[in-house]
């Protein structure tokens, strides 16, 4: 029986990615773990195939399931939901610009089954020196340790329970956009549910690993609203 099923959708970065999946199969509990590769590059893809016979996760090409060009997050997710449905498990979603600790999915689960009415917790993330980071700025200074918010969970590290999994069905989420925790995490608070952030619980996060582009926002504004806005990247 499994606690979870855990994913991480992966677009080249393989470095990163690496370190994502060393770091979730050293966590204490027992979880399915899949990968999606999104049309990764070819010496990329070949790497997640040894890893994948090295640390034993399923691996997802979707080059051979879909021809829709990355990101094809909207199918990532609607393959999880009945995955995790029919193995009556929650999701977790770890990016693979994410290392989690060795009790952080534990942790999710944990407080996932005694916070009330939970549809979605997450991991806070922070940066190598232990700071709170993007994309939860806004919460550095808060006291807490678990905050009920109604700010959107990013999906960086985030569990989605088999209560949202139930009333939510993904095939309805909008193929206009790339990304969906905004929607998702609004839809679990239409639907009744509470959305939590573990602050005491974080995970490390390189933002943007996956994405290099968008680190254009910082160096290069003009550039970065150019391709968001003009040519429709990172619509959510």
């Amino acid at each position: 029986m499994y606690d979870a099923l855990v994913i991480t959708p992966v677009k080249d970065s393989l470095n990163t990615t690496i370190e994502t999946i060393q770091s979730i199969k050293q966590s204490t509990g027992q979880f399915q773990y899949s990968i999606f590769n999104d049309f990764s590059s070819a010496e990329t893809t070949n790497a997640l195939k040894s890893l994948s016979q090295q640390h034993h996760f399923e691996l997802i090409n979707l080059e051979e399931i879909t021809t829709t060009p990355s990101p094809n997050y909207r199918l990532v997710l609607q393959m999880a939901q009945k995955k995790a449905l029919e193995l009556s498990v929650p999701l977790i979603i770890v990016e693979s610009d994410v290392e989690v600790e060795k009790n952080t999915l534990g942790k999710l689960v944990e407080q996932s089954r005694i916070l009330p009415s939970c549809g979605m917790v997450a991991s806070i993330t922070r940066d190598a020196g232990g700071a709170i980071n993007f994309p939860y700025l806004n919460f550095r200074n808060t006291k807490k340790e678990i905050v009920n918010t109604r700010h959107s969970l990013s999906f960086c590290c985030t569990l989605l329970t088999t209560e949202l999994l139930k009333q939510y069905d993904f095939q309805t989420l909008s193929s206009e956009k790339h990304w969906y925790d905004v929607s998702i995490s609004r839809k679990s608070i239409q639907l009744g549910l509470k959305n939590y952030l573990l602050v005491s619980h974080g995970v490390l996060h390189k933002p943007h690993s996956s994405r290099p582009w968008k680190q254009l926002k910082y160096t290069n504004p003009l550039k970065y609203y150019y391709q968001k806005l003009i040519k429709r990247l990172d619509r959510i």
